[in-house]
């Protein structure tokens, strides 16, 4: 079938690689024409994914319109901010009904919304579903296994495309909470930030862990508040991608956390990582919704802190451990 991707960074580019070969005809599309030809003539991502090369049934692509038309499947790994700009350009060439399957990882900031729930909004005509779990994309174009969760309203779309993705080395379950798997995919960016910063502060695993599992308390809890289901948070989407995203170099959360933690300033450390990092676009929007949910989340308030009102890490540590006394729950 021709499918559609939206999107040629790391994870898109990964994602176009792995239907390709498949046999399915992919269309990259690229957000400006000279990235475009730079893909067409290296037949592989230099930037994101070196020495990847591309099957012969990936087209690049700067023509939305080309990309789409007569796609079976969309699939959009636009980065969290620039989501909505993503979604209107791409609402004029979609039929009703359309699938879209959205791979980002992410919150809209000032609204709160899960990117989800941007593209409904921009291109209500659309299916929209979205996919998450534990999948660097420097592995996935290698075709090293990975599991991952693509959860829907309906299940029969859930099941569908979960049959277009499913390979001997890329196995996909389904699920019907988007809610959940998305904010598992979104909130775990801002803990694997802190799990960065620990490393850059040269504390040690027991110091990792307890942020990893705390954390992963605190999506829960607001995931409940939200609607979503409790257990898909001990699944691929929730702890799956927060033990991969929390111990990997792959991880440019991590690796901007252990930056920060080193003494760097914020921009000195999106200036050297040279890539989206999630986890500081999500932390505000994590922070925010934990004030309009009533929902304790005393990581990503230090983390927020951390990032934006000059806090110091060492007494961000220091401030969640000598927390008033209570039980684990």
């Amino acid at each position: 079938m021709k499918i559609a991707v939206i999107g040629s960074g790391g994870w898109g580019t990964a994602i176009a690689i792995l239907l390709s070969s498949r046999g399915h005809d992919v269309y990259l599309w690229s957000w400006i024409q000279e990235e475009t030809d730079r893909l067409s003539r290296d037949r592989e991502n230099k930037e994101f994914l070196p020495n990847v090369k591309f099957p012969d049934t990936i087209y690049c692509t700067h023509d939305m319109q080309k990309c789409t038309e007569n796609a079976e499947l969309i699939i959009t790994a636009a980065p969290s901010p620039a989501t909505r700009t993503t979604a209107k350009q791409l609402a004029p060439y979609v039929s009703n009904g359309q699938k879209i399957v959205n791979i980002s990882k992410g919150l809209e900031e000032g609204t709160l919304l899960r990117l989800s729930e941007v593209y409904k909004q921009e291109i209500p005509q659309a299916d929209v579903s979205v996919m998450s779990g534990p999948s660097h994309a420097e592995e996935v174009s290698r075709g090293l296994p990975t599991t991952n969760v693509v959860a829907s309203d309906s299940i029969e779309t859930a099941k569908q495309i979960q049959d277009i993705f499913m390979g001997e080395m890329f196995r996909v379950y389904t699920s019907t909470d988007v809610t959940g798997v998305e904010l598992g995919g979104a909130l775990k960016n801002v803990i694997a930030l802190c799990a960065g910063i620990s490393d850059g502060l040269g504390y040690g695993d027991n110091t990792k862990a307890a942020l990893m599992t705390r954390g992963l308390a605190e999506i829960a809890r607001l995931g409940k508040a939200m609607g979503a289901d409790e257990r898909t948070f001990m699944g691929l989407s929730g702890v799956g991608d927060l033990i991969v995203t929390c111990t990997s170099m792959h991880s440019r959360n991590r690796r901007a956390g252990i930056l920060i933690g080193q003494g760097k300033t914020l921009q000195e450390t999106l200036d050297e990582v040279h890539m989206v990092v999630e986890g500081v676009n999500t932390a505000t929007a994590a922070y925010e919704m934990s004030k309009k949910y009533n929902v304790t989340m005393p990581i990503v308030t230090e983390a927020y802190n951390i990032l934006f009102n000059g806090t110091d890490a060492r007494s961000a540590v220091l401030n969640l451990m000598t927390r008033e006394k209570r039980q684990e729950k």
